[in-house]
This record gives C-alpha cells, structure tokens and sequence, in this order.
C-alpha cells in the first residue's frame, strides 16, 4: 500500500490502532468536523485517546459545545459499539478524570497511562504526558497564563483559515508555524522531549506515544521513538499503526495539499 492510498482512503480502511490527542472539545478551536469525518473513515481494532479529549479547564469558564462536538462523542461510541477498544489516557485539561481511573464501561476504559505492543512487538508507553511539563507540573499558574496567550494565537488561526477556506485555500496552522520559528518554543519541546524519552529509556520500553504539547512528531529520541499524536486544534494530526506494526503521521493540511495537487494534474491532463 502506497503512502498515498493510506492518506486517502476511499472506504472505511481498517487500521490496527489509532491514536489522537489534545481534541480540546469545549473549545471555539477544537476541529471537531474535521476529527470526526477522519473517524468515520476508519475501523480500528484500537483507539487510544491520548488525554485532553474534553476541555475541563474551559468548560469551568462558561459552556460551550456545539453538535459538532457531540458528534465526535457519537462517533467515538459507535466505534466503541462495533467492536473498536476505546482506551481514553486522561490528560491535563481532563484531569477531573483522574479520580477515575481504572473505570472500565464496557469496551472503553479509563488510565493514567497504559503500554501497547505493536504488531512487531516494540513497547511503548501510552501517556498524555503533562508529567513532564516543569511548567504545568510546578508552575500552573503560569499554566494558564501561558494558555491565555496560546487562545489569541488560535483565535487568529481561525479567522485565517476562515479567509483561506472562502478563497479556496486548504488548513494551515499559524500557532504551529510560530512553533517552529520561536527559539523559547523549540528549546521547549526539545527538553519535553528529552524528558519524557529518558523515563522510557528507564523503564526499559521501546518507545512512547504521547500528546500534550501540539507538536506532532514521529523521529527517534537516542535509544527510544518518539512519537506525538499533535492535536485537533492546530495541525490536526493523527497517529496510526497497520498491519505490519508501522506507524504513519497523519497531517489534514498534507492530506488537503496531496487532493489540491493531484485536483491540478487531473484538470491540466
């Protein structure tokens, strides 16, 4: 299967294990149309929901939850229905589930965090991974200082790809570009990243799937992968494993790009 036919499925594809973090339902930013029409392509035997699925710091604020968001919620207990394991790894911003976790509902269950084998058997650690945030740790004060700035960010993402979807234009992340191009951000993720690979490397494991800081990733941290499922506020972006026990990155702006190009050679042919 071609890297092409995996990106753009034509009929529900049938996967071994998805993973998808950082959702933020409750929130004006969270995708949720976007999420939702991903999982609705796919069957997985699988899905971890790697922690901040629902928005408990925001929801404390003032109510807000669009149908869009239900139907991400719908979607998640049909696939729980026929057959598909839901394992929702509790986060930050849904720390209130934290009190319960090792609640098993039927086909979904409730951790901290949690290890999966792949289909060649590497191990790795399934953790939101807040637990190796100094800031939100020890400082969350500045936590939700930091939070505040990071909502203006998105909010001038939204209004972009608003303009950008009238004009034709597909999904592209401003927060995510400053990511990359802000040094304080950078160094940021790398110590997160050192971090959250060291536990791992003490606990013996292969690797680890986690969330937290919106920047999806799949590259190789010394002797431990390193993967990030990113979110579905600004990239959009998923991991998922096949078959043969490989795990792809999934970006919708790549996605969207890969549709407006091959768009372009079949009108030019």
């Amino acid at each position: 299967m071609s890297s092409a036919q995996r990106m753009t499925p034509t009929k529900k594809q049938r996967v071994r294990t998805l993973w998808i973090s950082d959702v933020h339902l409750g929130t004006r930013d969270c995708q949720a149309e976007h999420l939702a029409a991903f999982l609705k392509r796919y069957h997985a035997d699988r899905i971890y929901l790697v922690g901040d699925i629902i928005d408990g710091w925001k929801l404390r604020g003032g109510m807000y939850w669009p149908q869009a968001h239900t139907n991400v919620i719908r979607r998640l207990l049909t696939m729980s229905k026929r057959g598909t394991e839901v394992i929702y790894v509790t986060g930050n911003h849904d720390e209130f589930l934290r009190r319960y976790s090792s609640l098993l509902l039927g086909n979904i269950r409730l951790v901290d965090e949690i290890e999966h084998t792949t289909a060649d058997g590497r191990r790795l650690l399934v953790i939101h991974g807040d637990q190796f945030d100094v800031i939100t740790r020890y400082h969350k004060w500045l936590a939700f200082l930091g939070d505040s700035a990071y909502e203006f960010t998105l909010t001038l993402n939204r209004w972009l790809n608003h303009w950008r979807s009238r004009y034709g234009y597909g999904y592209w992340s401003l927060s995510a570009y400053l990511k990359h191009k802000v040094k304080t951000a950078v160094n940021f993720i790398s110590d997160f990243e050192e971090a959250i690979a060291h536990e791992v490397h003490k606990r013996g494991l292969n690797g680890v799937v986690c969330g937290h800081i919106h920047h999806a990733e799949i590259r190789q941290v010394g002797e431990v992968e390193y993967l990030n499922c990113g979110d579905w506020v600004e990239s959009c972006s998923a991991l998922i494993e096949h078959w043969d026990g490989s795990i792809q990155l999934y970006r919708l702006a790549e996605e969207q790009a890969q549709v407006t190009a091959l768009a372009a050679v079949e009108s030019a042919a």
